[in-house]
C-alpha cells in the first residue's frame, strides 16, 4: 500500500441512526490519556501519509483496513473504510488474540454497509 504518491484522507467517526459516535466513546472510556494519544498519532500518520502499510496500517478484507496501535502493555486497533478522501472510523477494540476476533470484524463491516447506504 506505498505505491504512488502520499495524499491526505481525512478521518471521520461513524455516525450511528440514532446520533452515537462508538469509535469516540471507545476511545474517551477504554483508553487513558496517553494511550489515546497514541492512538490518535497512529490515525495522523494514516490520514497524511496515505498511502500506507505495515506496520501502523494494514489492509483486511471487504473493504476494512486497520490501524494497528501499540500501547505497551495492550494494543488497540481502529477499523475503517475509505470513502472518497475520508477514513471513516467504523469500530475500536482491544486485540487479545493473534487474528483480529469475527466479532469485531462483524461489527465493522455491518457500520460500514450502514455508512454505505446512509442509515
Amino acid at each position: 500500500m506505498t505505491d504512488g504518491p502520499q495524499r491526505i484522507i481525512h478521518a471521520e467517526f461513524y455516525r450511528s441512526a440514532r446520533g452515537r459516535e462508538p469509535v469516540r466513546d471507545f476511545l474517551l472510556h477504554q483508553l487513558g490519556a496517553d494511550e489515546r494519544k497514541l492512538v490518535a498519532k497512529d490515525i495522523r500518520t494514516v490520514e497524511y501519509g496515505w498511502p500506507l502499510g505495515m506496520p501502523v496500517c494494514r489492509n483486511l478484507r471487504n473493504g476494512l483496513l486497520e490501524v494497528r496501535s501499540d500501547l505497551g502493555e495492550r494494543i488497540c486497533r481502529i477499523l475503517f473504510c475509505l470513502d472518497g478522501e475520508r477514513m471513516i472510523l467504523l469500530h475500536g477494540f482491544i486485540k487479545k488474540a493473534q487474528a483480529t476476533p469475527a466479532v469485531e470484524m462483524e461489527t465493522a463491516l455491518r457500520r460500514k454497509k450502514e455508512w454505505e447506504t446512509g442509515q
